[in-house]
């Protein structure tokens, strides 16, 4: 058994297959799940666990060289703005439509259980050398 870190044995397994280039959409509870990239759905129940705090997990294990969201998200839930335009100040902002488009080429797609709007990152794999 793992002793930290992503417990989860399908996350994990699916962040372990990942590599240079991969794109990985980490989503609220709403958004429409493409047909194509693995899911690993962690939604519970309404809010839990919620985005930041998926988010937050992803990153301490990934390296991530790029990172694009909807620009509807700035008016729409200032808090998921704020949390992405501090962890990712290069962030790329796009239409939630093309949003939606772009995540159908995303390898992994893990939803959380967020119930605020747009709190939806695509995230672009790197790496640690």
């Amino acid at each position: 058994m793992k002793r930290a870190g992503i417990l989860n044995r399908h996350l994990s397994g699916a962040l372990a297959e990942l590599g240079h280039g991969d794109g990985v959409l980490v989503c609220d509870a709403g958004m429409p799940i493409p047909d194509g990239p693995r899911v690993v759905d962690l939604a519970f129940r309404a809010g839990v666990p919620s985005f930041a705090v998926v988010l937050d997990g992803l990153l301490a294990e990934l390296v991530v060289e790029g990172a694009t969201a909807a620009e509807e998200v700035r008016e729409a839930n200032p808090a998921a703005a704020a949390l992405l335009q501090t962890e990712f100040p290069d962030l790329a902002l796009v239409s939630h439509e093309k949003l939606k488009e772009l995540s159908a080429g995303a390898r992994l797609v893990v939803r959380t259980g967020e119930a605020r709007p747009y709190a939806n990152v695509l995230l672009r794999c790197g790496v640690f050398f």
